[in-house]
């Protein structure tokens, strides 16, 4: 055995050695509410996935662990802290102190398709917990036999994104799933009138209505009438009055309201990266293009649709649509009301999308070099990495970012770039990403 090779193999051992401490570290704090993250990452509880991160950030994983037993030795608990930020910027177990103690809210998915497994997967990962976010049911239309175990395996199974890292059994005494040890109702409703959550000991609960069946107030108010609902959230655009919500960008605005859109996919995708831009170059006009994987809106084969082109075979064809986002970007940024126009393509893949951005600015944004290197700050920065990545590989594609957490991922290696003028590209995964904000504005809800 050469000596480089024994000195490579006693380090990783070490390093191993480390990651595991840390993992118990880590277990011990998320035990007392603290919600971890690395990077604006969650934190993954394994000791590949730990080294992994810190390789990649250039981090030491014997600073990390150092401060979180220094963390635990505190008893810190019911905060959220970034470690890795926190290791970066040399801060000490004194620069952080406890917060309240969380309440419980309840949680129910009004509705089951690819968001609301989603959404089902995010909140049943986290640690078991009386606190937070409690998923205690799902709502879903009227059923035939054998429908709790295919929902189930709905929820076990992904043709995109694979396996559910978890447990997921049936209870058909009492029609519901035992998800990661957790017991989770399903209910059969056609319409929210016909559910009495409290009879099932749910209150106050947040519904996050998956179905964009009912997108105003009018007709999302049918959950507040439901008996146990306190607030509804919608993931899709609402219309009227309500509010669009882009965690980040403008959730400080929810306020005392009971009824809250997530705004779309595409929308929280593409509005953080235009805030950071307008707010530094201030942005005259432009238009977005959506390259979007097909969803089930959409036909398999040839066949009559309401909508125009959308009735033509999903998985042959590019069909062009139309994209509510660029107008919605407005509601999160109102200076930039009439500033956007917005189209759309949906293409013959099924998950990951790809915003095309062209902008006119005030300011000169220099060259390309100069432009990424604005957007790599930022994506780095405290305030804008759970929402922004940053990719400079030259063999990216839409597979490398299924599963990706970040709402949107910038790739540098296609930005075009001269004085007041840029074309940018925003890959963004249409499904796990848009979810991570969903469960970022619910919790803003519950406060």
């Amino acid at each position: 055995m050469s000596d480089l090779y024994s000195t490579h193999l006693s380090a990783r051992k070490n390093q191993e050695s480390q990651a595991v401490e840390l993992l118990v570290a880590l277990s011990s704090l998320a035990k007392r509410q603290v919600q971890l993250t690395f990077l604006g990452e969650r934190v993954r509880l394994d000791v590949a996935t730990i080294i992994a991160l810190h390789d990649a950030a250039e981090l030491a994983v014997a600073d990390t662990l150092s401060l979180a037993q220094a963390l635990n030795e505190a008893a810190i608990s019911n905060t959220a802290i970034d470690i890795a930020q926190a290791v970066r910027a040399g801060k000490s177990v004194a620069d952080f102190t406890s917060g309240d103690e969380l309440g419980a809210t309840d949680v129910v998915l009004y509705g089951f398709g690819r968001i609301g497994r989603i959404l089902a997967r995010l909140l049943m990962s986290r640690p078991a917990s009386d606190k937070g976010l409690q998923l205690k049911a799902i709502v879903v239309r009227p059923a035939g036999e054998g429908d709790l175990a295919k929902r189930a395996s709905l929820l076990e199974r992904d043709s995109v994104h694979g396996w559910f890292d978890g447990s997921v059994q049936i209870d058909t005494e009492n029609n519901g799933m035992i998800v990661n040890g957790r017991f989770v109702k399903i209910i059969y409703a056609a319409d929210p009138s016909e559910v009495d959550y409290t009879a099932h000991g749910i209150n106050n609960a947040i519904v996050i209505d998956n179905t964009g069946k009912w997108k105003d107030e009018a007709g999302l108010g049918k959950h507040l009438a439901s008996k146990g609902v306190a607030k509804v959230l919608l993931t899709a655009p609402a219309k009227g009055e309500i509010k669009n919500i882009v965690y980040g960008v403008n959730h400080q605005t929810i306020g005392t309201d009971t009824i809250v859109s997530a705004a779309s996919c595409t929308t929280n995708a593409i509005t953080p990266t235009l805030k950071v831009l307008h707010d530094e170059y201030g942005i005259i006009n432009g238009h977005m293009e959506t390259i979007h994987a097909f969803t089930n809106d959409q036909n398999l084969v040839d066949n009559h649709h309401k909508a125009d082109r959308r009735g033509r075979a999903a998985p042959l064809n590019m069909v062009m649509t139309s994209t509510g986002a660029a107008s919605a970007v407005a509601k999160a940024i109102p200076e930039l009301k009439g500033k956007l126009s917005g189209n759309a393509i949906r293409v013959p893949t099924p998950n990951v999308s790809l915003a095309i951005l062209n902008l006119n600015f005030d300011k000169a944004v220099g060259n390309a070099e100069s432009l990424n290197a604005f957007i790599q700050e930022k994506s780095q920065s405290q305030q804008w990495q759970e929402q922004i990545a940053y990719s400079d590989s030259p063999e990216a594609v839409s597979t490398d970012f299924v599963g990706s957490e970040k709402v949107a991922i910038f790739d540098a290696k296609a930005t075009i770039a001269e004085a007041n003028r840029a074309t940018l590209y925003v890959w963004y995964d249409n499904e796990m990403g848009y979810s991570t904000q969903v469960i970022r504005v619910a919790e803003e809800m519950a406060k």
